[in-house]
Parts: structure tokens; C-alpha cells; sequence
């Protein structure tokens, strides 16, 4: 979900408590936000009320008590499963699979449609032009799996280890012992690191560049 950003600063990217945890990405004019919950607690969550949920949202952030009220229903709260899994193979003859057909991100730093979109740009820079010519052959479609398959195992990795070990211990039942990573405590203590890691999620491993020339 996504809260307007009014004056307030707050350089805390995650917030830890024992069964809970919130991600908070400063976007410029507005936070957005990730409510993080165990598998099988949404409805849970969503039993206990809407006002419920704005209150632990803000006791866990208090930088968002002053725009809260965005979120006015639970139409605004969009539920994300953590799925990670890719294709062995992203072409057949006459067929390319990109974005979620060849490769399920998890929610996990908001990437998915930055790599999706990624894939689409490397797809036109490598296939427009032979498209306009004419068919493509396996080996064209093969091109562009060997051009983005190392980015996303890059980004999978990574979100499989903040999986495993912050956000699994982060959702350990109330009472057991949170200590949060020490690059997680790093991060959420200097700023630049917290653009970069951002800048990872969102600009990618792998940058793409439109390059394919203009096909009318």
C-alpha cells in the first residue's frame, strides 16, 4: 500500500518486532509500504479491522500517522504471496515467455515489474529489427534468455536470503528472540546504503536501455 509523504524525513528502510515487520521505501511525494505477515495470516489481518491495522501500522512506523488515512479501505491494501521460481527454458519455436510467464518474483523489494519491464527492452533491442524483417529463429529467442537470465538468478538470490534471513526470523511468534542482521542494522543506519540497495532493487542488476530502432 501507499501513504502521501507530507515534510516528514525517515531514513528507517525496515522495521523489526518480534512477529512483525514493515518496509518502508521513500518514493518522494509518497511512502510506499509492506506490511509483511506469515503465510496464511491474511485473513487474520483482515478480521481483526481496518482501523486495527492502520494502528499497527503506525505504532511499527509513526512516520505514517500523518497520512494514514490514505489507506481507506482494504481495496488499497494489495495482497502480494511470495512465489520464486523461473523457467529452465524461456522459448520454444514461434514462443518467448518474459516477465512473470518465465520467471515469479518474489514481493520482496518491489522488483518484479522493474524486470519485467527489463526483459521487455532487452527483448525489443535484440528482435524488433530482425522482427520486421521477417520470422526469428529459436536461437534469436535464445538470445534474449541468455541476456537476462543472469539478472534475475542475481535478484532471486537475493531475495531468497532476505527471505531466509530477515524476513523468516522477523515473523518468528511473539516472545522469541529478534536480533536483526547486521547488514540489516547497517543499512537502516546510512542513508547511501539504503539508495543503493534501492537502487539495486529497482534499477536492477542487469540495466536496460531501449536501443531498437523505430519499426513502423
Amino acid at each position: 500500500f501507499r501513504v502521501a509523504k507530507g515534510g516528514e524525513t525517515d531514513s528507517m528502510f525496515v522495521r523489526l518486532e518480534p512477529g512483525r515487520m514493515m518496509v518502508t521505501i521513500d518514493r518522494g511525494d509518497y511512502w510506499q509500504c509492506a506490511f509483511v505477515i506469515a503465510k496464511g495470516q491474511h485473513e487474520a489481518v483482515k478480521g481483526r479491522g481496518l482501523d486495527a491495522f492502520r494502528r499497527e501500522v503506525v505504532r511499527l512506523a509513526p512516520v505514517l500517522g500523518a497520512h494514514i488515512g490514505d489507506v481507506k479501505s482494504w481495496d488499497d491494501v494489495k495482497l502480494l504471496t511470495v512465489a520464486i521460481n523461473r523457467l529452465k527454458r524461456w522459448h520454444r519455436a514461434g514462443l518467448l515467455c518474459i516477465g512473470d510467464a518465465a520467471h515469479a518474483m518474489s514481493p520482496v523489494g518491489g522488483v518484479g515489474v522493474n524486470i519485467a519491464v527489463q526483459d521487455a527492452v532487452a527483448t525489443a533491442n535484440l528482435l524488433a529489427a530482425k522482427l520486421a524483417r521477417g520470422p526469428v529463429s529459436e536461437d534469436d529467442l535464445a538470445a534474449v534468455q541468455k541476456r537476462r537470465a543472469f539478472a534475475v538468478r542475481v535478484t532471486q538470490g537475493m531475495q531468497v536470503v532476505m527471505q531466509n534471513n530477515i524476513i523468516s526470523k522477523a515473523l518468528a511468534p511473539a516472545g522469541a528472540e529478534l536480533k536483526p542482521p547486521f547488514i540489516l542494522r547497517l543499512v537502516n543506519a546510512i542513508p547511501m546504503l539504503q539508495g543503493l540497495t534501492a537502487r539495486m532493487l529497482g534499477v536492477g542488476v542487469r540495466p536496460e536501455h531501449v536501443r531498437s530502432p523505430e519499426v513502423s
